[in-house]
């Protein structure tokens, strides 16, 4: 068993032992509250470049599934995408015994084929009741023997373009085909849009799809600061232009609204769990959402003719904007849950209707 610590830029420190990968790194330390889900977590590509603190306390009890591919997908079945995307894990207490009938390996086991390192032995309430204070922090995991690393901010770097795909791919059959820009696509977005019969064309991050067939755009999940993606952007503004229908989720919601001539701004440290109350505004409707953001649209800024459609409950930040013309709408929760609450899904239904 080897020792290992948590560095954060302050200089304080957390003392703990490894379970993963005998590696040190660095990146951005986050929490996520939730109770379930750390395959899912994992392998969502928001998270990249990121340290994942998970507040639960016992974590690896039900272990890590087998990597399935799907026939009719090509797509990875109980993962959201086919690797891992934080750069560290940071728990309280380690399960090294796990029991699901789904399980094939432990979670040390299956972060160190992913050579991604693990820390376990922490007060993680402490390390949440910090980064509450103060906000997001850098830090580094530093595992014994294995050397020192330099602290480095992964929001410098375009991680869209990391995590984006390369090459344009379909998906389904159907009357209907929409462009899927993928910014950093979580598997179950794709799973969604094919079970309500659409055909999917999924293309890079800054790929020119003007040439192509379609009857809207659907904007994907993704890392980093939306403002880095200059060519997404302006290609929304092009298809804003055409009337094209928009539907954006997470980060796709912070492009549209930089491509409607609004503004966002980082979070002091965001929204990372499956239990996000969003309001519904001008309703009473509440609805519990899986989150993972740490930027967000400043609805002050919205330009004539848009609106707000969702906040969140617990601090108001803005989490949905809609046009007068309905042909432009996002969300900055999950609808596409996985894991986390099914409340949203019929977001999904709301997108169909905007094509016809």
């Amino acid at each position: 068993m080897k020792k290992a610590k948590l560095v954060l830029e302050d200089g304080s420190f957390y003392d703990g032992y490894s379970f993963g990968a005998d590696k040190s790194i660095s990146g951005e330390v986050v929490f996520n509250t939730g109770m379930v889900g750390y395959p899912e977590s994992m392998t969502d590509a928001s998270y990249r470049g990121q340290i994942l603190v998970l507040t639960y306390p016992l974590v690896g009890n039900y272990g890590v599934p087998e990597k399935m591919i799907s026939a009719e997908t090509n797509l990875s079945e109980n993962f959201e995408s086919e690797n891992i995307h934080i750069r560290g894990v940071i728990i309280s207490d380690y399960s090294k015994e796990f029991n699901h009938w789904k399980a094939r390996a432990s979670l040390g086991d299956w972060l160190q084929e992913q050579s991604i390192p693990g820390i376990y032995g922490i007060d993680t309430r402490a390390l949440t009741k910090k980064i509450r204070e103060k906000g997001v922090m850098l830090g580094k995991i530093i595992v014994e023997d294995c050397g020192e690393v330099a602290i480095e901010d992964p929001n410098m770097k375009n991680l869209v373009a990391e995590v984006s795909t390369k090459e344009v791919k379909e998906y389904g059959q159907g009357n209907k085909t929409i462009i899927l820009i993928d910014c950093g696509v979580k598997n179950n977005i794709i799973r969604s849009l094919i079970k309500k019969g659409l055909k999917v064309i999924r293309v890079p991050w800054d790929y020119d799809f003007f040439h192509l067939q379609f009857d809207g755009i659907f904007l994907s999940n993704g890392p980093g600061d939306p403002k880095m993606c200059t060519p997404t952007i302006n290609n929304l503004k092009k298809a804003i232009e055409k009337n094209i229908p928009i539907f954006g989720i997470c980060l796709g919601h912070q492009l549209l609204a930089l491509a409607a001539g609004a503004d966002t701004f980082k979070m002091k440290y965001g929204h990372r769990a499956q239990n996000q109350p969003c309001q519904e505004v001008g309703t009473k409707k509440c609805f519990i959402t899986s989150q993972n953001h740490g930027f967000a649209v400043d609805e002050s800024k919205l330009q004539e003719g848009w609106k707000p459609w969702f906040r969140n409950a617990n601090d108001n930040t803005n989490e949905g904007i809609i046009h007068d013309s309905g042909l432009f709408k996002s969300c900055q929760f999950h609808p596409e849950h996985m894991c986390g609450p099914t409340d949203t899904e019929f977001l999904f239904d709301v997108f169909l209707e905007m094509l016809k």
